[in-house]
């Protein structure tokens, strides 16, 4: 089986703020928005090399959402950062309207997502916004894994013509992804091979995933882990190829279970290849203050949850 390690720790967001950082260095179209939280975003190093391209549109989400769709009418590929709940909840009027009507080319990138988010709480503990935004006509929908992932993946959207929603996070999380990958919209990562069962996962819990699959190997489990980073376009085809040798799956994510990605699979499985499921991720529930391990741990989104959602599932074989 193969095993995978991490020598260092790193935020999400920072992988965002360095491959936008990338893309201002060789990419003159490229320009970016906040509402009043540069900091957050890691959006610095953007800013100090490339001051005329920025632009504080300070709280003022919808506002930034109308502005970044009439920049694209100038040839501009505007980048817009906020909390992940500022980004979709609060302005989807105008992501529908404004941006996803027309396909107009905003990459709306959404930090502090899901319940890693941490002490601020359920205000701005966003579960929903992978349901609202795949809902969306032409949104593509991205969530990746680690710092080198998302660097991937900030660097690949703006070559992308069209609207994107790159979600990513606040706390550290094992680097375990090659610093040269090239990042392919729509294309899941085998990550281990197995036979037993599949794990599909996504962001944070893809971490948790391989963790899981050690633990399960010690037990004489075979598990196949998948690390699904475009959540739409979803690549079925990955997804079937997988189950058709494990006879069985199990979905995780940091997200509400209702809409997310889970959802996304299992529509593919009723329609293609009807197979046992179990899901990991929060159930119909707002999130709580705390430490995002306390969360992480209480709501079941850690990898000996992943275990036991596969026990559970083989055993429906």
């Amino acid at each position: 089986m193969k095993t995978y390690t991490y020598t260092e720790k790193k935020d999400t967001r920072s992988g965002f703020g360095a491959g936008l950082a990338e893309l201002g260095r060789t990419n003159p179209d490229v320009v970016a928005l906040c509402a009043d939280l540069t900091p957050s975003l890691k959006m610095g190093e953007f800013i100090k090399e490339n001051p005329e391209r920025f632009f504080q549109i300070g709280i003022a989400e919808a506002n930034m959402m109308g502005i970044a769709a009439g920049m694209t009418i100038g040839g501009k590929i505007p980048f817009t950062g906020t909390f992940a709940n500022f980004a979709t909840g609060r302005v989807y009027d105008q992501i529908r309207q404004s941006i996803a009507y027309s396909g107009k080319n905003v990459k709306i990138c959404a930090s502090h997502a899901g319940l890693t988010l941490g002490e601020d709480g359920a205000t701005h503990q966003i579960l929903e916004d992978i349901g609202l935004m795949k809902m969306l006509p032409g949104m593509v929908v991205i969530n990746p894994c680690d710092f080198n992932q998302t660097k991937a993946a900030t660097i690949a959207i703006a070559e992308y013509e069209g609207p994107v929603y790159l979600r990513f996070g606040r706390p550290s999380v094992p680097i375990f992804t090659p610093a040269d990958q090239k990042f392919e919209i729509g294309k899941a990562i085998q990550l281990t091979e197995g036979t037993d069962v599949t794990i599909v996962a996504t962001g944070h819990l893809v971490w948790e995933a391989l963790e899981a699959s050690k633990v399960l190997n010690e037990q004489g489990i075979s598990a196949e882990v998948i690390n699904i980073h475009t959540i739409k376009p979803l690549d079925e085809k990955a997804i079937i190829d997988s189950v058709t040798k494990t006879g069985c799956i199990v979905t995780a994510e940091e997200h509400n279970i209702l809409g997310g990605l889970g959802e996304s699979v299992a529509r593919t499985l009723a329609t293609q290849k009807p197979t046992p499921q179990e899901f990991i991720g929060t159930n119909d529930t707002f999130g709580e203050s705390g430490t995002p391990a306390q969360l992480m741990d209480k709501y079941g989104l850690n990898s000996a949850s992943i275990v036991e959602k596969a026990l559970a599932v083989i055993k429906r074989k």
